[in-house]
């Protein structure tokens, strides 16, 4: 019996260290699967903030790539705008400048003094047309530059004689001897003048 007793508890002895021997390879292999799960968490899936951050960035950039294009879409319309509005005032000026020279021959031909009665008629009759063609320029923007008695300005004026009169001062306009216009604030053709010393 005491064989047997002496048997048994060797038995147990031999099945507590077996039980103790698994539950530590239990505890090993448990440790090993958390630290193999929490590699492969790190290293497959980003986290949640991961993700968010990664979006956050996306978004950014495609507003600020959607500002920009707006913004030069922005420019793009305030450009052709400004040459739509700079075309429509100045829509006039070659059509003004072709019919310069025909406004001087007009002028020409006023100058012309007659006595005969047919004469007399006719340049009245010249006179009331220039008087309309001039208002129907000046309608579409037509200036004339003034010139007489006003002082040199190369901007407008261009000389042409230098004249020695004491009843102008010194820089002063004494005879426009061609007409000056402009179209606006652009200046189409300068006055041909005689200028003071």
């Amino acid at each position: 019996m005491t064989e047997d007793k002496e048997l048994r508890e060797e038995e147990m002895q031999e099945e507590t260290a077996e039980q103790a021997v698994e539950s530590e390879e239990t505890a090993t292999e448990e440790v090993v699967e958390e630290e193999t799960t929490t590699e492969a968490d790190d290293n497959s899936e980003p986290t949640v903030e991961q993700q968010l951050e990664a979006l956050q960035s996306e978004v950014d950039a495609a507003e600020e790539k959607y500002l920009r294009l707006y913004a030069e879409f922005e420019n793009y319309k305030r450009r052709i705008q400004n040459e739509a509005d700079i075309q429509k005032t100045y829509r006039a000026q070659q059509v003004l400048t072709d019919v310069l020279p025909t406004l001087d021959n007009i002028e020409r031909a006023l100058q012309i003094e007659g006595d005969d009665e047919s004469f007399v008629s006719l340049k009245k009759g010249v006179q009331m047309v220039y008087d309309s063609l001039i208002k129907a320029l000046e309608d579409n923007g037509l200036e004339r530059i003034q010139a007489k008695g006003e002082q040199f300005d190369p901007n407008f004026h261009q000389a042409v004689i230098q004249d020695d009169n004491p009843d102008f001062e010194s820089g002063a306009i004494t005879e426009e001897l061609q007409s000056g216009y402009k179209l606006k604030e652009r200046v189409l053709r300068a006055s041909m003048v005689k200028v003071n010393q």
